[in-house]
């Protein structure tokens, strides 16, 4: 997942997020998806800005090839934050999310019967 800056034209998110992946293609790895949500509203405020460019990146790629866009998207003044997951890891993250709401879900339901 990529967070772009808000004050860059949204059309141009694909084609600069291109450049990056091309060092995954170069390395033999290849990318199945790029979803690109559009500007999102941060949970937090990062470098004074509360709205950001969400990119969701799906790839298959060697551990070097992941470490170096992983520090390209770093260096430029545009990203303003990354997270690369493995899909072990975000499988399991999004299941227990969903559990947790659900959770959530069944207290509220419990205490609505309550009252």
């Amino acid at each position: 997942m990529v967070i772009l800056n808000p004050e860059i034209d949204e059309r141009t998110v694909a084609p600069s997020l291109d450049k990056f992946l091309k060092v995954i293609t170069a390395d033999g790895g290849s990318i199945e998806n790029v979803d690109i949500w559009g500007r999102r509203r941060l949970a937090y405020e990062i470098q004074k800005k509360n709205e950001g460019i969400y990119a969701v990146v799906n790839f298959t790629a060697t551990a070097e090839a992941t470490q170096e866009l992983d520090r390209q998207l770093k260096l430029n003044e545009q990203i303003m934050r990354t997270k690369v997951l493995r899909a072990e890891e975000a499988i399991a993250m999004i299941a227990s999310e969903k559990q947790r709401a659900d959770e959530r879900a069944a207290r509220k339901t419990a205490k609505a019967a309550k009252a």
